[in-house]
């Protein structure tokens, strides 16, 4: 709960800082280092995670071992799965939280910059552009076949006129960070499959295919990041039984502060 508390209050401190335009150097060092802090816990829970699903998995099969025989530790086992899972569930969240603070850091773009980005955004029906946030958001249909990571020529025009924006003085002091999203329809096909056994390898070979045309265009390397967040980050509920939904198949682009 305190941990909560520390990140909220730096997540609104960030937001402050940011609508009031002008963040100092030492500012700047000081979101830079909680950042850095912030990045070291989530590998550590992370990893938390990984150890504790090992542990649920042992107890899980020494559970099912129990009820086939009515063991008289049955009912312990069942109180330590549940733990396990509550806990499990308790670090998922936070790490969650962590990770959306990281990529919503109140990053406050230039006047310029925000324009040209506004009228980027109005003149292509793929392109969302949220302003508060910093983000732009690429529909996935238009920029990618069904199951495939190989950026449509129409959309490669697309993402080298945001490249072109993103190279200019105003967005010189902001790096970027791509993030693929799927529905939660699974891959059918066998040939697809092979390539992206997941919708988190799809989703994170789209970002990387969407990271090459930013290269191609100009974007240097040391400014970009990507991500894959598979099926986990729908932005709309999906369809009953894996029908995916067109809102949650994206890529977003989000511009952050350099270092951050």
């Amino acid at each position: 709960m305190q941990l909560l508390k520390k990140l909220s209050l730096f997540f609104v401190c960030a937001v402050v800082i940011g609508l009031a335009g002008c963040v100092s150097d030492q500012q700047y060092k000081q979101l830079k280092v909680q950042n850095d802090t912030q990045r070291k816990r989530i590998a550590e829970l992370q990893s938390q995670v990984q150890a504790t699903n090992l542990q649920l998995d042992q107890l899980k099969r020494k559970l099912q071992t129990a009820q086939g025989k009515g063991n008289v530790e049955l009912e312990a086992l069942q109180q330590k799965v549940a733990a396990l899972e509550e806990d499990l569930a308790k670090k998922k969240a936070l790490i969650g939280l962590m990770e959306q603070q990281l990529l919503h850091g109140g990053a406050h773009l230039p006047a310029e910059l925000n324009t040209m980005l506004e009228d980027f955004a109005k003149s292509q029906d793929m392109v969302e552009y949220d302003a508060g946030k910093g983000i732009v958001k690429f529909k996935s249909d238009l920029l990618f076949d069904r199951g495939s990571d190989q950026v449509a020529p129409d959309a490669r025009q697309a993402v080298s006129a945001l490249s072109n924006i993103l190279n200019t003085d105003s967005a010189k002091n902001f790096d970027i960070i791509i993030a693929g999203h799927t529905d939660d329809m699974p891959i059918g096909k066998p040939q697809t499959r092979q390539k992206h056994p997941t919708n988190w390898h799809l989703s994170a070979h789209r970002a990387i295919a969407v990271l090459d045309v930013m290269t191609s265009s100009g974007i240097t390397e040391q400014r970009m990041s990507v991500r894959g967040f598979g099926e986990f980050r729908p932005l709309t509920p999906n369809k009953p039984n894996k029908g995916g939904s067109p809102q949650n198949r994206r890529v977003e682009i989000y511009i952050v502060p350099k270092g951050m």
